[in-house]
């Protein structure tokens, strides 16, 4: 066993890890050391490097740690599976390259929440600017377009705005008008409501993974070390301090101490970490032989997500890129991928969509859309016929809440995941709308020289309770797991909003989408990551970014 020294041990590195890896190492008096239990993202990797190959690492071991949940009782006792990263930038290696910030509202509810009020939009949006380099928005404003409105300039996150070229894209913009929806300049702007091209972390037909953004650029810095293929099973604890990690990398077990120990291995596997260190619920800790060194029974609930569905039309017009799937062609995209970083390979699929409010006693959009001009789940499997689209379709702040539990002490054991879809009455209504605005929509004039049909779920499934029937045979996670050991400062918080210290433990922090309180209404990966940039200013003592009060687009005004 080998013992190693270090200023701050960063447990995961994925999204948030990338992140802070790179902002708490920019100062060389610091010694970083991030330990990652998957691979490495090698250079010549075409499924992690490809964007259109996305549905190809989900479901492999080699790259997704393949959990799945318990049983769902409202989902007729299905196991939803989950893909998550299994490899250097976590998820951000494997997803959809989906950018999306959220609603300002969403923040609002973070900082109306007590201790938390330095997590309102206004203390965000700083963060968000610094971290990302919007393209279009350079375009639209220009070059010197210095720091005001919106969007940021100079960070490493490297945004584009997705193409929208092919007609079935212009067909989608022209009937969401008709259905009486509004079309917007940006849905990280201004106005999230409405319907845009989406930005997306793709940079000249690659993809842009926290890896490549934050990581890569800074790892020839003397004070970072990473090691991949390292498993941290516990926290070294003396009393209530955390004092290093213990990992096992290559059959070895070694151990790391720092001076501050970070998780950041996401919703699913900070918990469980803190719960086989004998952080939790003392009960149950007890029940399986771990010694309670802080009672927090708010470790592991909490447990948001997103669910979603594909509503599919065939196309009856030759337009969709189904072409692109076929067997044969695969050589031909992947050359024009690899020595031009064009053609079909290069976009990832996701290029638009918008958000709606589905009833009028919600303030801010519930639903999401995406439009993709073809019929293809996340597996690569697609249906029968050949040319279609479809619409990807979900609530985005149901009230259905979770659970993550280790189920032994043995680390590599995947803990269980209890999600609760479609349990509560809100949650089953919004169900109902989403599926009735989606073929609004899609039935529009703008679609007829095109649609063939609805072929999922079918004009067979009508009724509120059919829909609802459909939605628990065919719902998917949209790998969106958060919130389970969430900033507060009630009973059943886990983390100190100032700091994003574990309540009750020093030296021990959790920077990723376990922190936070409420899950956005779109995409987790841009607030994952404007998380981890206020977190690195928290953890290094800098004064925070001044508050940015920019005024945002409000369904209703306070009166």
């Amino acid at each position: 066993m080998t013992l190693q020294q270090y200023d701050f041990i960063i447990v995961g590195g994925g999204s948030a890890g990338c992140a802070l890896a790179a902002r708490l190492s920019a100062d060389p008096s610091n010694r970083v050391l991030v330990l990652e239990a998957g691979r490495p993202d090698y250079p010549w990797d075409v499924f992690i490097h490809m964007p259109a190959a996305l549905t190809f690492p989900i479901g492999s071991r080699f790259y997704d740690w393949k959990y799945e949940s318990e049983p769902e009782p409202f989902m007729n006792g299905r196991r939803i599976y989950h893909a998550r990263g299994k490899v250097l930038g976590g998820s951000s290696s494997i997803n959809g390259m989906i950018f999306q910030r959220g609603n300002p509202l969403d923040y609002e509810r973070w900082g109306a929440d007590p201790g938390m009020k330095d997590w309102d939009y206004a203390h965000c949006l700083p963060y968000f600017k610094r971290m990302e380099n919007c393209l279009a928005d350079r375009e639209v404003r220009g070059p010197a377009a210095g720091g005001g409105g919106f969007r940021g300039h100079e960070g490493p996150l490297v945004l584009e705005r997705g193409p929208v070229a092919n007609p079935l894209f212009a067909a989608f913009f022209e009937a969401v008008q008709q259905a009486g929806y509004p079309l917007t300049d940006d849905v990280n702007g201004y106005r999230q409501e409405g319907f845009a091209a989406f930005d997306r972390n793709v940079r000249r037909g690659r993809r842009l993974s926290a890896a490549r953004a934050y990581l890569h650029p800074v790892l020839n810095r003397p004070n970072l070390e990473l090691r991949t293929r390292a498993h941290v099973g516990r926290v070294l604890l003396d009393g209530r301090r955390a004092v290093g990690v213990e990992y096992s990398r290559r059959g070895t077990l070694h151990r790391a101490s720092g001076g501050r120990v970070i998780l950041s291995g996401g919703a699913v596997n900070s918990p469980q970490l803190l719960q086989l260190s004998g952080i939790g619920n003392a009960a149950e800790l007890d029940a399986l032989g771990i010694e309670a060194v802080q009672h927090l029974p708010g470790v592991g609930e909490n447990l948001q997500d997103h669910l979603e569905v594909y509503v599919q039309h065939a196309c009856r017009r030759p337009v969709s890129v189904q072409p692109a799937m076929k067997m044969w062609r695969r050589p031909f995209i992947g050359a024009q991928w690899l020595f031009l970083r064009s053609g079909p390979g290069a976009t990832n699929h996701f290029e638009g969509g918008g958000f709606v409010r589905s009833n009028e006693d919600v303030d801010y959009p519930n639903l999401m859309f995406h439009f993709l001009p073809i019929a293809v789940r996340y597996d690569g499997s697609a249906p029968a016929g050949g040319h279609g689209y479809q619409v990807h379709i979900g609530p985005m702040y149901s009230d259905a809440r979770g659970s993550v539990k280790i189920r032994s002490r043995d680390p590599r054991e995947h803990p269980a995941l209890r999600f609760n879809y479609l349990s509560t009455a809100q949650d089953r209504r919004e169900w109902v709308e989403a599926i009735r605005v989606t073929r609004r929509i899609l039935g529009q004039p703008a679609f007829a020289e095109f649609s063939d049909g609805e072929i999922s779920p079918g004009p067979q499934v009508e009724t509120d309770e059919q829909i609802l029937q459909w939605v628990a045979e065919d719902g998917e996670t949209a790998l969106h797991p958060s919130c389970t050991a969430r900033m507060g400062t009630d009973e059943m918080s886990v983390l100190d909003p100032a700091t994003l210290g574990v309540h009750g433990v020093e030296g021990l922090h959790v920077v990723d989408a376990s922190a936070m309180p409420y899950v956005t209404n779109g995409n987790i990966y841009a607030p994952v990551m404007m998380l981890a940039e206020k977190a690195a200013d928290l953890l290094l003592g800098n004064t925070p970014l001044e508050p940015d009060h920019t005024e945002f687009y409000r369904h209703r005004r306070a009166t």
